[in-house]
């Protein structure tokens, strides 16, 4: 009798119905076994002819639900008695075995609405018409509610709703659309809705919490609403007055608001949607999606204030398409938190916390076993920018090069901002969803939480941590206090080894050598200077990083003010230039500085003292002197706000002109942007185009890439630090390093930001490349 065959397969399968799919496939085939869930994914016993089992493989692959995938299928002949257990005939889906410790199958990320349970949830024939849990086995919770691996009801945080036997036939019923989905529920079964006041008192349950939800939110109050992985704030987007009640009760001062739009069809009426977006829009993930807003649109102006775009998404659970569909405008749908605290996720913590800020809630009693926020992306002409990795997307894994061996648990804590974690497994990274700031005590709270659950869910305590050079940041403090051996990655290297590992596939093909392009506002170099417009020549059979150039040094005058005020970047770069005493320069200061002489002699004092006046090289502080120059920002009441200004005083300018730059070397290729300032203050003050200026400043930075990239004269660059974010800039410089025969490689799954920082830690500590040289 010939051996049963076993396949072991990898990748996104569990909470996509790949166990449903398998079990009806096989029973199309005539195939008899079994499926069954296990630690670190899938594994299928077959006893059929090597050809069926061939034509069985190839049903696999290309027959897959919409939102699974495949990343290794092993085939090996079972040796083992214990695995050919069972009838010979048939195929049977089996329990999930006990995980054990060796537990690294791939969680699969929240997924929308799909388009089959909405029908039902608006069809009043249906018996789960309006019932705002509703979910099957492709779409609905997953990441959110798992508390443990392998993923099975017990395991998640539904193991505290039995189903009722509809939900139960429905559940095993191989012909079923629910079958074996795990959050499956009903109205008879399932979670259910309650309002509260602000004091937690009951409003009412199930529809009638709905209905007091709806009657503050058309009156123009502001409903904390508990969705898939926290708490949004929703009120009216077309109220200047909610709006601005709503940023003054949030401290949150001029970042751009998220709005919720009940259809596409909605959104066009005050926005502009390219195809793109759209697909974006529509996708699994179903993310925030940066598009252009129309002029006439008549959304409030304090969303997005001096921002041509708006932050828009389509509703992706049951409950918001309810929601929605009973509202005339959009609402605004930002993350339910004061402004850089954490999401909220439990319903006594957001009472406690958002009391103040919500006139009502609306909660629920499906228990968030981990906080997940929206994700965030635009689209630019070379692909989408994803600025913030959460829902939809992590934490699905990033495959490990090859000649990864992760042989101990390595976790890497990333950086202070944008913050994420990683663990290293097996083959592959898992990155946790965005975390955020990590800059008060709720937020590092946060972060330990995460690096708590994220460990216990693949059963690895660290035993190694990768951490920034930066010995004041948070998550360095953690590292540093765990006593664990560390391993401290330089902060732009790892944004460039991100890139890398993004490119690189699992049996280790990719880039060999790249010259990294890092620019961001801040991190901590090598020599204890605040560094940020970098050039790092990545060797990686050599297991060498070497700076090799940078832009042009400055002083910030004031420190962490100068991060804050655009006029304090704009002196210490016309202090470095040597403009600042020119006719110009003196204009312009003069201008910036309205309150008199004195506060730029002082500071300047200051900048020749070395008092508070650290040294950068930062692309992102130089952008914030150059908005300041243009006068499109005088602060950044929100991480990288100037450095905006300037992309969208840019956006529409035609202009094929770049500014004048030269560049010089000594230890290293140095790029001085003075020539750059010289002729933008002049421009400034005959009173030139500032549109046309701003496009030329980013065509000139484009245009340093390239020339670092001919001296190095390596193939493969590396776009990426929070700059690259600009939509503008990563365009002109895909594009100019493509028609010169570059290979301009750009960040797909993960952001450019800091939120990468934490992958890229894991894979330096494992090629053992982790600093810098000069």
């Amino acid at each position: 009798m010939r051996s049963p065959t076993l396949l072991k397969i990898r990748g996104i399968v569990q909470g996509v119905g790949f166990r449903p799919f398998v079990a009806r496939t096989a029973d199309s085939c005539g195939m008899n076994g079994w499926v069954m869930n296990d630690a670190q994914g899938v594994t299928i016993l077959l006893r059929n002819t090597r050809t069926e089992v061939d034509a069985f493989i190839h049903l696999l692959h290309t027959q897959l639900p919409p939102a699974a995938r495949i990343d290794s299928l092993e085939k090996s002949i079972c040796e083992s008695d214990t695995l050919d257990e069972g009838s010979t005939e048939g195929f049977r889906i089996l329990p999930s075995p006990e995980a054990g410790n060796a537990r690294d199958a791939a969680v699969t990320p929240d997924l929308c609405l799909c388009e089959d349970c909405r029908r039902e949830l608006l069809d009043s024939a249906d018996r789960r018409f309006n019932y705002p849990f509703i979910n099957c086995t492709n779409c609905g919770p997953r990441y959110s509610i798992i508390r443990e691996l392998p993923y099975d009801r017990e395991r998640t945080t539904m193991a505290e709703f039995p189903m009722c036997s509809k939900c139960a036939k429905e559940y095993t019923d191989a012909l079923d659309r629910r079958y074996h989905a795990q959050p499956n529920a009903c109205p008879d079964c399932g979670p259910r809705l309650t309002a509260l006041d602000s004091d937690g008192n009951l409003l009412g349950q199930h529809s009638e919490a709905l209905d007091a939800v709806l009657s503050v939110l058309r009156n123009g109050g502001i409903a904390a609403v508990k969705g898939l992985g926290g708490y949004h704030l929703f009120t009216d987007a077309m109220l200047e007055s909610s709006v601005k009640e709503l940023r003054r009760r949030k401290h949150r001062e001029e970042k751009p608001l998220a709005v919720m739009f009940s259809s596409l069809d909605q959104l066009r009426e005050y926005a502009i949607v390219t195809e793109d977006e759209e697909n974006l829009l529509e996708s699994t993930a179903s993310p925030i999606v940066l598009v252009k807003q129309l002029q006439e649109s008549n959304l409030a102006p304090s969303l997005s204030p001096g921002n041509p775009r708006i932050g828009a998404f389509l509703p992706y659970t049951p409950l918001h398409v309810l929601l929605m569909q009973n509202l005339a405008s959009p609402m605004v749908a930002t993350s339910a938190n004061i402004s850089e605290e954490p999401l909220c996720t439990d319903n006594e913590e957001a009472i406690r916390r958002l009391k103040d800020i919500a006139d009502i809630f609306l909660v629920h009693d499906r228990r968030i076993a981990r906080a997940v926020d929206d994700s965030v992306q635009r689209i630019a002409s070379c692909g989408p920018i994803l600025l913030r990795r959460a829902r939809g997307y992590a934490p699905d894994p990033i495959p490990l090069p090859g000649d990864c061996v992760v042989d101990s648990s390595l976790l890497a804590v990333g950086g202070h901002l944008k913050n994420t974690i990683s663990v290293a497994l097996p083959g592959k990274v898992i990155t946790s969803p965005h975390i955020g700031d990590l800059s008060n005590a709720l937020a590092i709270e946060a972060f330990r939480n995460s690096i708590t659950l994220l460990s216990s869910l693949y059963g690895k305590e660290p035993e190694t941590i990768a951490c920034d050079l930066h010995p004041d940041y948070a998550s360095t403090r953690h590292a540093v206090e765990s006593d664990l051996p560390l391993v401290p990655v330089q902060h732009h290297l790892a944004h460039v080894l991100a890139c890398m590992l993004e490119h690189t596939d699992a049996n280790g093909v990719g880039p060999r050598q790249v010259l990294g392009v890092s620019w961001d506002g801040t991190g901590y170099g090598e020599d204890g200077s605040i560094w940020g417009g970098e050039f790092i020549l990545v060797d990686r059979d050599a297991g060498t990083a070497k700076r090799v150039g940078h832009l042009l040094p400055f002083q910030l005058p004031g420190g962490e003010a100068a991060v804050r005020e655009t006029s304090r970047s704009c002196l210490g770069a016309l202090h470095a230039a040597g403009l600042a005493d020119t006719e110009f320069g003196k204009q312009i200061l003069q201008e910036r500085y309205p309150d008199g002489p004195d506060k730029i002699h002082t500071l300047r004092s200051a900048i020749d003292k070395g008092v508070n006046s650290p040294v950068t090289t930062s692309a992102g502080r130089l952008f914030d002197a150059v908005a300041s120059i243009l006068g499109t920002a005088t602060r950044n009441s929100f991480e990288g706000q100037a450095g905006m200004s300037v992309e969208f005083a840019a956006t529409g300018a035609r202009t094929e002109k770049a500014l004048p730059w030269t560049a010089s070397q000594e230890e290293a290729i140095v790029i001085d942007w003075s020539p750059c300032l010289e002729q933008l203050c002049k421009e400034v003050v005959s009173g030139a185009d500032r549109t046309v200026l701003a496009m030329q400043f980013h065509r000139t930075l484009a245009e340093t890439v390239l020339h670092v990239a001919n001296h190095c004269g390596v193939e493969d660059v590396v776009l990426t630090g929070g700059c690259f974010q600009n939509a503008i800039l990563t365009e002109l410089t895909h594009d100019l390093l493509t028609r010169n025969k570059f290979n301009a490689l750009l960040h797909q799954r993960l952001s450019p930001n800091d939120n990468s920082i934490s992958a890229g830690q894991v894979l330096g500590a494992l090629w053992g490349i982790t600093r810098v040289t000069p």
